[in-house]
């Protein structure tokens, strides 16, 4: 059964899928229904091929002692009910302002004033004494309740499994009728809960769940019990080792991308240049100047899936994205962070310090800088901890970066590129050198990374608690990303020079600037999203997961920060 989102019912009112989700688990009714949050897996694929036939059309259930058999209606004598083969109704929309419920009806079997409420789920019928599970029956018994305020007598309901394509009788009993009423009480309540429930501990339920990657149960529990031994603690991946949708990038100046059915078509000048289908599309990036029909923006904001515009300069210059949360909460938890100078210092000295770490190991791992070198940034990093200010901050900030980027040309080899670089301080806007201009367009891919992740999560991109709110300026993805600097655009930036997939070809320069060719711009890109898809040990759960994924759980993770779901964000570094 669907949600019913149309028709008088007010949107107090409470879907019966949601009830169902409710007594199954607080935690995913808070994030589907409260926060809006919704992602598919192959069981609720499943569950929607299996509702296909019902959520057609939506049908009128004839009243109460009513004889009407017309062509939205079915006559099948397979439910026993009078002498008369029953009348069949599918999909049927019912609501009630006195329980304060709505939902659709997968069929209702009625037979004058008796009627009969079949629910359809995708499963087998489970192996226990009452052969369902207590989340179906309560919410059939809320059907049940539906049925009754329109006058029919109901005395029991049917859950037809799919996955052993058996019916279960469920009684109607008034211990059931008196739980379902308490539940449809707690859940309104609920429905107003600015909080967000505890994570099952350690709980099968998890296992198969769509949200679960969202959820991140035995993530959130493993940092509200740091304490305990690590060791002895197993951390479940309960979402996908690596995305199966990615950006899909055009670079085609002068290209109009449009839709055909689901799927993008990129053309121009009237010839077909590529077609991706939209489940394989995270992310439609434009590099430069091209056009989005109209339609295929309705689309992607529909689906989610936002539209990242960079300039013809590699500036990441803004976002077109759909409303798909309802939460407020979590900006408002931003903002009142974002106003506590002590709270901002001690979430900046952490970012700072992960960002250091990671420069240093990728320069010890790469490079051939000196053992002073390594020494006084080990020093540095240290220092971060005493700091009493974001002034002072910045001073440790800057001085890791210069023993950084000074050794930095020790980790390139390049075949025909010339790479010596003494650095003073970095250049942009444009860059004045290869590398340079490597790095910020690196950067502005990942800001526009960040980005995604953090409007994914209902965060403000905009609002920072490290970098200060300045128009045009992704503040606090700048905070997020950058401990992800070093390990994620640096290392592409090393490996796309040092393998030749980047040449002095793939470069103009001249007394104004340098910049990538179209050449070197998508060998950048191939070497930067190879990077975001390689699999790592996550550091902190340990676990196997990609850097995209590991990206989007820090987003996350700083959400449930801010809204003190956890104590402490702990930031990725690598060894």
């Amino acid at each position: 059964m669907e949600l019913h989102n149309s028709g008088a019912p007010s949107p107090s009112h409470l879907p019966l899928r949601m009830l169902n989700e409710f007594v199954y688990c607080k935690r995913l009714f808070h994030l589907e229904h409260v926060e809006g949050r919704w992602a598919e897996n192959v069981y609720t694929l499943e569950g929607t091929q299996v509702h296909r036939r019902v959520d057609k059309l939506d049908h009128v259930l004839p009243d109460a002692d009513s004889d009407e058999r017309d062509s939205e209606t079915e006559a099948v004598a397979t439910t026993g009910l009078g002498d008369q083969p029953p009348v069949i109704t599918r999909s049927v929309p019912l609501s009630s302002d006195l329980l304060m419920i709505t939902g659709k009806l997968d069929l209702v079997s009625s037979d004058g004033a008796e009627a009969v409420p079949v629910e359809t789920k995708r499963g087998r019928v489970p192996n226990n004494e009452s052969r369902s599970h207590e989340p179906e029956r309560v919410q059939l018994m809320a059907q049940g309740l539906l049925l009754r305020e329109h006058g029919y007598a109901c005395d029991h309901g049917v859950l037809y499994f799919a996955g052993s394509r058996t019916r279960v009788d469920v009684p109607f009993t008034e211990d059931l009728e008196r739980k379902t009423l308490e539940y449809i009480t707690l859940a309104l309540l609920a429905s107003d809960n600015r909080v967000i429930p505890e994570p099952l501990e350690d709980s099968p339920k998890c296992i198969g769940c769509s949200l679960s990657g969202i959820c991140l149960p035995d993530e959130t529990r493993a940092i509200q019990n740091d304490n305990e031994d690590a060791s002895s603690r197993e951390i479940r991946r309960l979402y996908p080792m690596r995305d199966d949708a990615l950006p899909f990038y055009v670079q085609e100046q002068g290209a109009t991308v449009g839709k055909s059915n689901q799927s993008l078509v990129v053309r121009k000048e009237g010839l077909e240049l590529a077609r991706v289908g939209l489940k394989d599309v995270s992310q439609l990036v434009l590099c430069g100047n091209m056009m989005v029909t109209a339609q295929t923006l309705h689309l992607l904001c529909e689906k989610g899936i936002p539209v990242v515009h960079l300039s013809m300069g590699h500036w990441f210059s803004g976002i077109t994205y759909g409303i798909t949360l309802r939460n407020a909460f979590d900006r408002a938890a931003q903002y009142q962070a974002a106003s506590d100078k002590l709270k901002c210092l001690e979430f900046a000295k952490d970012i700072v310090a992960a960002k250091g770490a990671n420069q240093r190991t990728l320069l010890r791992r790469n490079g051939s800088a000196s053992e002073r070198t390594l020494s006084s940034m080990a020093k540095l990093i240290e220092r971060v901890a005493t700091v009493d200010s974001q002034q002072e901050l910045l001073g440790i900030e800057g001085a890791i970066a210069a023993h950084y980027f000074g050794s930095f040309g020790t980790m390139l080899k390049s075949r025909d590129l010339d790479t010596s670089w003494n650095f003073e301080s970095r250049n942009r806007r444009p860059p004045r050198d290869p590398i340079n201009a490597l790095l910020s367009f690196g950067y502005a891919l990942l800001a526009k990374e960040c980005t995604v992740a953090l409007l994914s999560e209902g965060l403000d991109p905009w609002w920072g608690l490290y970098h200060q709110p300045r128009h045009g300026r992704p503040a606090l993805a700048l905070d997020l990303m950058e401990p992800f600097r070093a390990v994620l655009v640096d290392s592409a930036v090393v490996t796309s020079i040092n393998t030749g997939m980047i040449r002095a070809k793939d470069f103009r320069t001249s007394a104004a600037g340098c910049m990538l060719i179209d050449s070197g711009r998508k060998a950048f890109i191939r070497a930067y999203e190879s990077r975001l898809d390689q699999l790592i040990t996550h550091p902190v759960f340990e676990y196997r997961c990609s850097w995209r994924a590991a990206v989007k759980v820090q987003a996350r993770l700083l959400a449930r920060w801010l809204r003190g779901d956890i104590s402490r964000l702990q930031h990725i570094t690598t060894r």
